[in-house]
């Protein structure tokens, strides 16, 4: 498929059929792919990037993605061996990423437990349990998904497709191709690290801008990111993902937020009458918006579900066709690049992995001694044990979906996990309710709370590898790799970020304190990392038992977006209107924090004008013209959207270790704060100069 047909499907909102991909390697060909020296690097990286990331997620609440970073240095390091090809370089990122996905999975879970002071000390065993037992779930749950969201949904999967344009940049056979999109691969990743520098390190760029103001009792503002990252991510899916996310923003910021603040006042929330916008906008979002958020985000969720048990069902009833012809001896051995683990394995694998999720739930529930009698015990147990594999399945399956229409960075998985905890927590409340009294603050109320935070560690574990690993797999299927390889190899990625995100987050913990807990007296309170995911997680399952859990906020979220899907199904969709709504496009607007979206809307507007203004360029000309014209302005915006994306990621994942070293993010910092005014329009005139270049490329006619 062009790269211009390619970015013209990546608008798309909902899953569509799609051409057969041409890959960069035949699936004829057979190169060495899975080698010693890319599974060493892969696991190096691996482990670097768990610990980077995990510092990251806990002082910002939000992790770099990793893929992109990670094939540029490996890339760069396998360059010094002799014929190193695309497919291990493929591989490499492949295994390394995981590193970042379970550090990610697990410090917006398990902190909870510090929380919720039911562990003084972290766990070993318990969180690389959890890591591994979550990971591995998620890879086996992305084979079936694979065929239904990448060969026959048709979605985006924009940081797979940058990351393979990435790989192929560095690997075409075309000197002047591969001169000219390293050049915009290496222009965009060097621009994008010098200005993420100067915001982070130098500290003379603003990271974001924003402007907020009170109107007769009632706050209106924007805060948008300065990220080229996501810039990037945006320019990328397109302006229909776009008009989702700004759908969503608007419903927060621009209804939800001002009528909460008029109708509540500064009071409602604990604050000061002379509390700037700001400050009042930001605490409205953290005590309503953000579960409003995960309401939409569930019903969305559910909905998406539905729509996909079709082509996973015809996923999953293909393969076990496929094993019983061959069987038979009737089945042709399917293509290098079509082999995937077999559905045995992955039934079988996921019914071992059962084993010890039982036997973790019942090392905790029985340290709490709970007044249950054998039976319900047993049955307790069988049921957690179900709703982790089921639920996991299905956040994995919602997770993979959103990842398909803007990317791993700005998925909020966080959000996907909360959703899981809200159901766990209401099923165990209705299971045991008879026989265990909620509603008060005991020991056995927190050790369920315990109990669910466990299965969102899991949940959230096979959620994020399962988002990965799709990524991940869009990329192979764009550079000719053999999905059954990658899949494989990730589980090893797996191993190698679980055995040491545990030590790295003690050692965090020990440095810092967590969610202002801390592990000694005397230890400085505004050094210590929020873990924000981990403390709602926390206050959501204790809040559900203690019955202190506003359920309307929760309920209002589902009601938008089923208002949402109405709207798009009775009149959009009989239109054939260009433009449909997706409602968990529409909750990552309401979820995600706005200078996360803008950036996304930004990105996704400059694709449209871009592409617009070409289609003017190229009217007059033949079919053939504007084909290499569009095929041409598409891959050089692309490419030098995939460097911005690297060269941001890697820098925010280089100055992580110094920071966590010096135990300061302004170590590297050139000014004070009375310099923030002159750094916001710095930050600013950058950021709006990377976004002329990136349309300069989409509009300019290029022929080739």
């Amino acid at each position: 498929m062009s790269n211009a047909n390619l970015a013209r499907k990546s608008e798309s909102m909902e899953p569509q059929q799609q051409g057969p991909v041409v890959p960069f390697i035949k699936s004829s060909e057979n190169v060495p792919e899975t080698t010693l020296k890319a599974i060493i690097l892969g696991i190096i990286l691996a482990i670097i990037l768990a610990g980077s990331n995990a510092y990251l997620g806990l002082k910002m609440g939000q992790t770099i993605s990793a893929s992109i970073p990670a094939a540029v240095i490996s890339m760069a390091v396998l360059r010094l061996f002799k014929n190193s090809t695309i497919l291990e370089n493929n591989i490499v990122q492949t295994i390394a990423s995981a590193g970042e996905v379970i550090a990610a999975s697990t410090i917006f879970t398990i902190p909870a437990l510090l929380v919720l002071q039911y562990w003084q000390t972290l766990d070993y065993w318990q969180i690389t349990m959890v890591a591994v037992i979550g990971g591995i779930l998620g890879v086996l749950f992305s084979v079936p998904l694979r065929r239904a969201l990448i060969v026959e949904g048709g979605l985006t999967f924009p940081e797979g497709v940058a990351t393979a344009e990435v790989l192929k940049a560095g690997a075409s056979k075309n000197e002047n191709e591969a001169r000219g999109g390293a050049g915009l691969l290496l222009g965009g990743a060097i621009g994008a690290s010098i200005m993420k520098f100067l915001q982070s390190g130098f500290q003379v760029m603003s990271e974001s801008i924003s402007g907020w103001f009170k109107i007769g009792g009632s706050v209106f503002g924007f805060s948008n990111g300065l990220s080229l990252a996501m810039v990037g991510a945006g320019y990328i899916v397109g302006l229909k993902v776009a008009i989702n996310l700004l759908i969503g923003a608007l419903i927060a910021w621009g209804v939800i937020v001002p009528l909460y603040a008029y109708f509540g006042g500064p009071e409602a929330f604990g604050l000061d009458a002379s509390v700037s916008a700001q400050d009042f906008a930001m605490a409205i979002k953290g005590t309503k918006i953000r579960y409003i958020g995960v309401g939409t985000m569930v019903f969305g969720g559910i909905y998406a579900i539905f729509n996909l048990v079709k082509p996973i069902k015809a996923a999953v009833l293909s393969s076990f066709a496929a094993m019983k012809l061959a069987r038979q001896g009737l089945a042709e051995k399917p293509i290098r690049t079509e082999y995937d683990i077999p559905m045995t394995w992955v039934i079988g694998g996921t019914l071992l992995l059962s084993i010890p999720i039982m036997l973790l739930f019942n090392h905790v529930m029985g340290a709490a001694n709970l007044p249950l009698s054998t039976f319900t015990y047993g049955l307790t147990l069988v049921f957690l044990t179900v709703a982790a594999l089921v639920i996991g399945f299905i956040c994995a399956s919602i997770g993979g979906y959103m990842a398909g229409i803007v990317g791993s960075s700005a998925n909020p998985l966080s959000g996907i996990t909360i959703g899981a905890i809200l159901l766990v927590s209401f099923l165990l409340l209705t299971f045991l309710g008879h026989e265990i009294t909620f509603g008060v603050a005991s020991k056995e109320v927190l050790s369920l709370a315990a109990v669910v935070i466990f299965i969102g560690g899991v949940v959230a574990a096979a959620a994020s590898l399962s988002c990965d690993n799709l990524q991940d797999l869009k990329s192979g299927q764009l550079v000719g790799a053999t999905p059954w390889k990658q899949q494989l190899t990730l589980i090893i990625g797996v191993v190698a970020g679980a055995a040491v995100v545990a030590p790295i987050l003690q050692l965090l913990f020990d440095a810092y304190g967590i969610g202002g807990v801390f592990p000694r007296e005397g230890m400085d309170t505004t050094k210590s990392l929020a873990a924000p995911q981990a403390t709602l997680m926390a206050s959501v399952a204790q809040g559900i038992f203690e019955n202190k859990l506003d359920w309307e906020l929760v309920l209002m979220g589902a009601g938008i977006g089923l208002v949402m899907v109405l709207i798009d199904r009775l009149i959009l969709a009989p239109r054939a209107s260009e433009y449909r709504l997706s409602a968990l496009a529409i909750a990552l607007g309401i979820y995600l924090p706005m200078d996360v979206t803008l950036p996304i809307i930004i990105g996704g507007v400059i694709s449209y004008f871009a592409r617009r203004s070409l289609t003017r360029k190229v009217a007059s000309d033949s079919l053939e013209t504007r084909d290499r014209a569009f095929n041409a302005s598409e891959r050089k915006s692309l490419l030098f959207s995939a460097g911005m994306i690297a060269g941001d990621a890697m820098i925010g994942i280089f100055l992580a270790i110094p920071f966590a070293a010096y135990q300061s993010t302004s170590v590297f910092a050139l000014v004070d704060d009375s310099f923030a005014q002159t750094a916001a329009i710095l930050g600013t005139l950058a950021f709006a100069a990377f976004g002329y270049i990136l349309y300069n490329l989409g509009s300019k006619k290029h022929v080739s």
